[in-house]
C-alpha cells in the first residue's frame, strides 16, 4: 500500500504546470495500490475553498472531495498515531504536519509515501520517502534518449518506480 501527498492531488487539477501535472496524473492513475491519509483529504478542501477567491465554484470544490472519497481508501487517524508524530517530530525534526502524515503512513502500515514537501530522507522508520517531481528533474537533468538526445520526461518517474518498487 502506498500513500501521496496533497501536493500530487494540487498538482493533477492545477494545470498551470503541465510537467507536474502529467507526472501527477502518471503517479494517481497507475495502479500503486494508493491510499489517502485523512489529513491529504482536509489539505485538498482548504485548497479548494482558497479557489473559491478565484471562482471555482463550491458545488464542484466539494465533487472534487467526494471524487478523491470515491476513488481512494482513505485512512483515519488514531490517537496513538499522534503519540508516534510527536516522537517523529522530535527525532527526525519534522514538521507537525508532516510527522502526522508521516505517521499515519506508518500506523496503516503504508509502505511508500509519495511526496515532495518531505525532503532530506528517504527512509523513516521503514516508510520510504519519494518525492516523484525531484526524481523526474533529475532524470530529465541526466538521462538523454539515444535516438533524439531530447530528456524523456514524460516516462522517467515510471521507470524509476519500477526499477525502486523493490528497494
Amino acid at each position: 500500500m502506498n500513500a501521496v501527498d496533497t501536493n500530487s492531488l494540487i498538482y493533477y487539477m492545477d494545470r498551470t504546470n503541465p510537467q507536474k501535472a502529467l507526472i501527477a496524473g502518471q503517479l494517481l492513475l497507475k495502479e500503486l495500490d494508493l491510499v489517502l491519509p485523512w489529513q491529504v483529504l482536509c489539505e485538498i478542501g482548504n485548497c479548494l475553498r482558497k479557489l473559491e477567491q478565484r471562482g471555482l465554484p463550491r458545488a464542484d470544490g466539494r465533487a472534487i472531495l467526494r471524487t478523491f472519497e470515491d476513488e481512494f481508501t482513505i485512512l483515519l487517524p488514531g490517537l496513538p498515531s499522534l503519540e508516534l508524530a510527536l516522537d517523529l517530530q522530535e527525532r527526525f525534526s519534522l514538521s507537525f504536519w508532516d510527522a502526522n502524515l508521516v505517521a499515519a503512513c506508518l500506523s496503516a502500515g503504508v509502505e511508500t509515501l509519495f511526496s515532495e514537501d518531505i525532503t532530506g530522507y528517504r527512509n523513516i522508520d521503514g516508510l520510504k520517502l519519494v518525492n516523484p517531481f525531484a526524481t523526474v528533474y533529475w532524470f530529465a537533468r541526466n538521462q538523454r534518449d539515444s535516438h533524439s538526445g531530447k530528456c524523456p520526461a514524460v516516462w522517467t518517474f515510471p521507470l524509476w518506480l519500477s526499477q525502486h518498487a523493490n528497494q
